[in-house]
């Protein structure tokens, strides 16, 4: 059995935009859950974001935010 397209870097591309949608539902999630407003601009941001180091980043600062806007400061 071939197994070389799990190490492909297509297999890898794939694999990246799951991690990505993933966290981006996280942010969603955690600001919600806060009560927070987020603003369509906001949404779409965390949504096309493919950097899933800088979502990590935002991800962390959504759970103290004050708003849904704060979590993009200091980039």
């Amino acid at each position: 059995m071939d197994l070389s397209f799990y190490t492909s870097p297509l297999s890898e591309e794939i694999r990246d935009e799951g991690r990505a949608e993933s966290l981006a539902d996280a942010i969603l999630l955690v600001l919600q859950q806060r009560g927070l407003d987020v603003p369509d601009e906001a949404r779409e941001r965390v949504a096309t974001c493919n950097d899933t180091q800088l979502m990590r980043t935002w991800l962390a600062r959504a759970v103290t935010a004050a708003s849904a806007e704060a979590i993009f400061r200091q980039e």
